[in-house]
């Protein structure tokens, strides 16, 4: 794990907000708009969504805090399943202005290669000067390649491979071809989608994928069986706290100094992990001398509900501080 972990959120706010400066704030906000339809997966497609260098501007300024923040949370869902496991090689799919590069940077030390492969140049380039500004190693010294993300795309080999909000941005026939590459090409692949019942329907399907493929699930299921939600009636997402710039907070239109991100993913292996005994999947429940969990637990359990309490000792102090998404019982 990165020691240097809860500065790099900062790091990448404050370089940001350097290259940023002066990015007209409604122009900013009107190419957000158009932006905000294609992160929610609506308007599927076989173009780049980022199309020029304001775009891509308001891009890094909506969405890259709060894709880093995401991403490193599914980040650390897989190495608490593979402790001492670190990639050595890390290619990002679709990875616009490397969000999912610091992510992987702020969760494992180098020295690793990484190469972030997208079809939107400017996105690169801009991605290429964030890094370009940072103070990592492996950052700065990162490849930064235009690709087609979709059928006919191939990758290197490389321990780990993420593909994060990008599968929603794409044809159902491209979405299985990409998918499909990441698994041959990884050891490790991490994929993250919006946490709404669109994104998690994609997240699901390309579980049952990657499974297929031989992977199997480190995070963050419990087992390789299939999920137990019922289709339509609930989905499984996940939360990330985001702490939102002065540039941020005029871009979104906001006033809080944060915000909360919701987001689906999976994490699958080549390798032997040690999946979660089970997992919360709801913020949990606090009240007086009680803490209700709601659980996912081993294949043929499904999902549960478990009430803790003062008489359980030490695991109802675990319970009051758990978080949604972590792994229970605690290590």
């Amino acid at each position: 794990m990165n020691a240097s972990a809860p500065t790099s959120a900062d790091t990448l706010r404050r370089t940001l907000g350097g290259l940023l400066d002066g990015l007209p704030p409604k122009q900013a906000a009107a190419a957000v708009e158009r932006l905000i339809a294609s992160y929610r997966g609506q308007t599927p497609t076989d173009a780049p969504v980022l199309r020029d260098r304001s775009d891509v501007a308001a891009y890094a300024a909506y969405r890259m805090p709060a894709t880093f923040e995401a991403v490193r949370s599914a980040l650390d869902g897989l190495a608490e399943a593979a402790p001492d496991w670190a990639p050595g090689s890390h290619v990002d799919v679709g990875g616009g202005t490397g969000a999912a590069t610091w992510a992987v940077d702020a969760t494992w030390d180098g020295p690793r290669e990484t190469t972030v492969l997208d079809w939107a140049e400017p996105a690169l380039a801009l991605g290429r000067e964030l890094a370009a500004a940072s103070t990592s190693e492996v950052l700065r010294g990162a490849a930064w390649r235009r690709a087609v993300i979709g059928s006919g795309l191939s990758l290197p080999e490389a321990d780990l491979v993420t593909v994060s909000y990008v599968l929603g941005e794409l044809t159902a026939p491209a979405r299985t071809a990409v998918v499909a590459e990441a698994a041959r090409a990884g050891q490790a692949v991490v994929l993250i989608e919006p946490g709404t019942p669109e994104g998690y329907l994609r997240i699901r399907e390309a579980r049952n994928q990657l499974i297929e493929a031989g992977l199997r699930i480190a995070a963050p299921c419990p087992h390789d069986g299939t999920c137990p939600i019922e289709v339509g009636k609930d989905w499984c997402h996940f939360s990330a706290r985001v702490s939102r710039s002065s540039l941020h907070r005029q871009v979104k239109g906001g006033s809080l100094p944060y915000e909360d991100e919701k987001f689906s993913y999976v994490a699958a292996t080549r390798f032997p992990t040690e999946p979660a005994t089970s997992r919360i999947t709801r913020k949990p429940q606090i009240r007086k001398g009680l803490v209700l969990l709601e659980l996912c637990g081993p294949e043929g359990e499904g999902l549960t509900r478990v009430n803790v309490t003062k008489r359980h000792g030490d695991l109802y102090k675990a319970a009051r501080d758990a978080d949604w998404g972590q792994a229970w019982p605690p290590a």
